[in-house]
């Protein structure tokens, strides 16, 4: 007889995997880009959701423990702090701790990565523990260009999606105003001391008045950061070479998980530049209005006059919140740029435009490849000296990315450096990193004779 099925376990990934409205709960949120998450879980508490980002990587054994080794190594991470707060949380309440007072917050992807299948895996993991078995698992997808809808009341979730996005725009322009002044600081940490109290500032302003949609205190801020930041500055310090990091996008903004990659760059003598967050929001919005085109010619084609006119409705409302956006973040970075010579984001738009015109990739591919590719294109024309790809031990996309850059940058004679991360210590890797800046230091001495002054 074969083996029976159980179907209860599969209806868990829709009944406790699924977006559900977080009024009164304690949202856990993981721990991805530092500034990003904080001010993230900010702006759930301005429209009075309980959220708190979770410590993250001690409980990375745990993780392990309850994965095969088969899973991309951020499913470890994030699970292993899921559990170990879970445990602290049960150790620290006894009696009175009650799973249903929580939520895990874990974003999901569709497409061929294997995050699409991380908040199923781990609501596994989670059903394994009868203590945790209460504990639901909310999601934004990439499928719905990370709807809020359902998560909170309907009334809040346009104005919550909106305070999200110019908060993302803050944590990607605060991190540049860090990564732009730190290699040239005249006092050792003052200007990690000035974005810590910056962005607890910003943390208040959008707890306290997010709904209101603060965003001229917001970029107000984001002005006196730059500013401080540049008056911090040593002028007499020269100018590094530029180091453009790409790759998958937990690692290369989870300081932990790249074993403090940033900062080991710019003590060996780099400067650096990591893709944006909005860059990865941006090419979702971008992917869905391209589905949504596509899906507008099949009705045209067949006559389906009801579905057309509902999709032609649905297509308009993202590209003017596309718009919007746009906007947003131009006024966001124009403020610091006031200030500081902090380096533009890269569109979408010109990110495929590099793809095209090289023919090295495709959107239609889809997955964070085509972003990587695209991105080290821009920054080799923006004048960088030196790429590094950053990404989970076996990621697909970046061993795509990997395999189509590294050719075409050793005919560029752009010094290039493939980075996998999967926890463990690798002694080679800081001679190697080492030995990669030489490179971008003597590309940037090639650059200067081409282009003195």
């Amino acid at each position: 007889m074969g083996d029976i099925v159980n179907y209860s376990v599969f209806s868990r990934f829709h009944s406790e995997v699924g977006k559900f409205n977080l009024k009164g709960k304690r949202l856990l949120i993981p721990d991805m880009a530092p500034f990003g998450a904080r001010l993230l879980a900010s702006c759930f508490r301005a429209f009075d959701v309980d959220a708190v980002v979770m410590e993250t990587y001690r409980g990375l054994d745990l993780g392990k423990a309850y994965t095969s080794g088969k899973e991309c190594f951020p499913c470890q991470i994030t699970l292993g702090d899921i559990l170990l707060h879970l445990k602290r949380e049960k150790e620290r309440l006894g009696s009175a701790f009650d799973p249903n007072r929580y939520v895990y917050f874990l974003p999901e992807s569709d497409g061929p990565c294997r995050f699409g299948m991380y908040n199923k895996l781990q609501r596994l993991v989670l059903d394994s523990f009868p203590e945790f078995k209460n504990v639901r698992i909310a999601y934004l997808s990439t499928g719905d260009a990370y709807s809020t809808e359902g998560i909170l009341p309907e009334e809040d979730a346009s104005i919550f999606r909106k305070l999200a996005f110019v908060s993302t725009v803050a944590a990607d322009v605060m991190d540049r105003i860090t990564w732009r002044a730190r290699p040239y600081e005249s006092r050792k940490g003052s200007v990690d001391q000035l974005v810590r109290e910056v962005l607890a500032h910003m943390e208040k302003v959008i707890e306290a008045r997010g709904r209101e949609l603060p965003f001229g205190e917001i970029f107000d801020l984001l002005g006196e950061a730059a500013r401080e930041a540049s008056n911090l500055v040593d002028r007499s310090i020269p100018r590094k070479p530029l180091i453009g990091i790409v790759g998958e996008i937990y690692l290369r903004t989870h300081p932990a998980s790249n074993q403090g990659l940033i900062r080991k760059i710019e003590e060996y003598g780099g400067e650096v530049v990591d893709a944006s967050l909005v860059e990865w929001i941006s090419f979702v919005s971008y992917e869905r209005l391209r589905k949504l085109g596509r899906e507008i010619k099949h009705s045209w084609n067949i006559k389906a006059l009801k579905k057309l006119k509902e999709l032609a409705r649905s297509w308009a409302s993202l590209a003017l919140e596309v718009a919007w956006q746009n906007l947003r973040q131009y006024q966001g970075y124009r403020r610091a740029l006031t200030h500081l010579d902090i380096e533009p984001d890269h569109t979408v738009w010109r990110i495929e435009r590099y793809l095209k015109r090289y023919d090295l990739f495709s959107f239609e591919i889809g997955t964070e490849a085509a972003l990587s590719i695209g991105g080290a294109i821009a920054y080799v024309a923006e004048g960088f000296n030196g790429i590094v790809n950053v990404f989970p031990f076996t990621c697909m996309p970046s061993t795509i990315c990997s395999a189509i850059l590294k050719p075409i940058l050793q005919r560029l004679r752009i010094p290039f450096i493939d980075l996998a991360y999967d926890g463990s210590v690798q002694p080679g890797r800081d001679m190697a990193i080492r030995t990669f800046i030489y490179q971008a230091q003597q590309h940037q001495k090639q650059q200067q004779k081409r282009h003195p002054g």
